[in-house]
């Protein structure tokens, strides 16, 4: 959906659309809320006249048990109903967070690593917690309440005006200034929301790489400013948490100074009333049942609206959350100028071929970097890419694994081809060795583990470790040298079902004997029969090729092998 038709208000849009998946459930809180209502009547009716008959009529306890199972049943009721309400209303908060959750996890997945670089990952785990966190209220208490709020206070007005039209038209008029001030007020609310979240979710990034990089802040002497520049942050949003509660705050005790006046009214026009005091209008008709049951729904009355405004700030709190989420969702600019896949599965190719059509890539500030390119990969086969850095070979892998979409042209892919991709900085979690293995197998069992990774070559290093693949390893792979978590992370290649295998620059930054091993790895991947795309500048790499190719203002130029590798001593 584009942004013009989103110009009224996007925020809200975008909540009721997210509501339409739970409609039944929605229902099903209003109409537990409205049961509660009518049993909130009759318990208050029963008491009324249980009150009169025995004041005003002398009437003995025993001729009123009926009326007291009545308000005992109405009791019950009113529990079970309100219980039903708040079960519904969970329900659906739960399966809303849910479908949004899903929805930014595979946004998150269609953008892939390269849109999102400019993203930091604190941010994006804030978002996909606190801010789907913060529409649960909004979903499982507020949007009921909007419907019981209008409908149980009519239920009562309808009954306060047969008893007495008086008293009913002082409700009535007391009625709407309770919304309005809470909208007046709300509107500040949602703009401290918006800020809160963007506070946190700058803090959390800012905390994250203070901690990232805590080695580096104590040799350079820094941690002691590191940490008073995280506490300045935190106060920070300590007091944007204090902004908006105190707007909550001042917007619940604007509704009850209103309920407390209005129903100050009611007390004393009954009192007076029922004294005598009061000649005018239907005063003289008031009974202690009429008196007492107005007296009685008059809070009633008006509990639906104070309820509102309690859940008024999850309405805020929702606003300013799908602001952010709304950015992330479809506001992230895209390479290429769409969102549509850069490779293309299709019956016409084996596993682990690949066709480029005239392919082009641009991007911002750099214009054109690739194109045209056209490339024909056959299943098994092993092609090196060789050039200076900044010449595309990382693009066009990124290209054919998917992570970037081509301005023009056409990248095919195998049908039912798996594609693993591996470069210098590998992804590895906080766990043991075997649980990063079990990412791309987690049915493996520990001989295929350990197998895999004597294939990469880290079969010394298992001897050596006392826990073997229950080694621990902590964020990024800490525990393990750069070469040790290359190869791990090439053992997760050999574990994978990938057909086709996209490496870039493998070797980077390793010793001599690591880049051997990696080598190794590399070669038993391609006896397998795998097809290796590989930006490289190793001459042993570009030996184990079966083509070369370099990229040379952003074309694809096949190269002989002494000429590659008189090349890689320069590029």
């Amino acid at each position: 959906m584009s942004r013009a038709t989103r110009a009224g208000n996007p925020s809200r849009d975008w909540l009721k659309r997210q509501a339409a998946g739970v409609r039944g459930w929605h229902r099903a809180a209003v109409a537990c809320g409205l049961l509660a209502a009518m049993a909130t009547l009759f318990q208050m009716g029963g008491m009324a006249w249980v009150v009169d008959r025995l004041v005003s009529h002398d009437e003995a306890p025993g001729d009123v048990v009926v009326a007291l199972l009545v308000i005992g049943v109405a009791l019950v009721v009113r529990s079970l109903a309100q219980w039903g309400q708040e079960c519904c209303g969970i329900e659906s908060g739960l399966r809303v967070r849910q479908q949004v959750r899903h929805a930014l996890l595979d946004r998150l997945a269609a953008l892939g690593p390269v849109r999102l670089a400019s993203r930091h990952t604190a941010g994006l785990a804030s978002q996909l917690v606190d801010q789907v966190e913060a529409l649960d209220g909004y979903y499982a208490r507020f949007l009921p309440q909007m419907v019981l709020a209008a409908a149980i206070p009519m239920l009562y007005l309808v009954v306060v005006l047969w008893l007495n039209w008086l008293a009913g038209i002082w409700l009535l008029i007391a009625a709407p200034l309770i919304p309005l001030f809470m909208a007046l007020i709300g509107m500040g609310a949602q703009r401290l929301n918006e800020a809160q979240f963007q506070a946190v979710t700058r803090l959390s990034g800012h905390f994250l790489d203070r901690v990232r990089g805590i080695a580096t802040l104590q040799l350079f002497g820094l941690a002691a400013r590191s940490t008073a520049e995280v506490a300045d942050v935190a106060d920070d949003y300590r007091r944007r948490s204090l902004k908006t509660l105190r707007v909550a705050f001042l917007s619940s005790a604007v509704l009850e100074f209103f309920a407390a006046v209005s129903v100050a009214v009611v007390a004393i026009y009954i009192g007076f009333g029922l004294l005598g005091f009061i000649d005018y209008g239907p005063a003289d008709e008031l009974t202690l049942f009429s008196g007492l049951l107005i007296l009685m729904l008059a809070p009633e009355f008006f509990q639906p609206l104070r309820a509102l405004s309690q859940h008024y700030h999850d309405r805020a709190s929702a606003l300013g959350a799908a602001e952010g989420l709304l950015v992330l969702l479809d506001g992230t600019p895209v390479e290429g100028g769409d969102e549509r896949a850069s490779a293309v599965a299709t019956n016409s190719l084996a596993p682990g071929e690949i066709a480029l059509e005239a392919i082009e890539l641009e991007h911002e500030g750099r214009g054109q970097v690739l194109g045209p390119v056209a490339l024909h990969v056959s299943p098994g086969e092993v092609v090196a890419l060789v050039g200076p850095s900044g010449s595309g070979k990382s693009s066009l892998l990124q290209l054919i694994a998917g992570f970037a979409a081509p301005s023009a042209g056409r990248v095919e892919v195998g049908a039912d081809t798996a594609i693993a991709w591996l470069d210098q900085r590998p992804l590895l979690i906080q766990g043991s060795v075997a649980e990063n293995l079990r990412l791309v197998a987690p049915a493996a069992s520990d001989a295929e583990l350990e197998r895999a990774l004597c294939h990469a070559g880290l079969g010394a290093w298992l001897a050596a470790a006392p826990a073997g693949i229950h080694t621990a390893l902590g964020e990024r792979g800490v525990g393990m040298s750069g070469g040790e978590a290359q190869r791990l992370a090439l053992a997760r290649v050999f574990l994978s079902p990938a057909h086709l295998v996209l490496l870039d620059e493998p070797t980077a930054a390793l010793d001599p004997k690591t880049e051997q091993l990696v080598i190794e790895g590399l070669r038993r991947l391609a006896a397998e029969g795998r097809t290796l795309l590989v930006a490289t500048h190793h001459p042993a790499i570009m030996g184990m090729a079966g083509r070369l190719y370099a990229i040379e203002q952003g074309h694809l130029v096949a190269v002989t092998a002494v000429r590659a590798s008189q090349g890689a001593e320069v590029l």
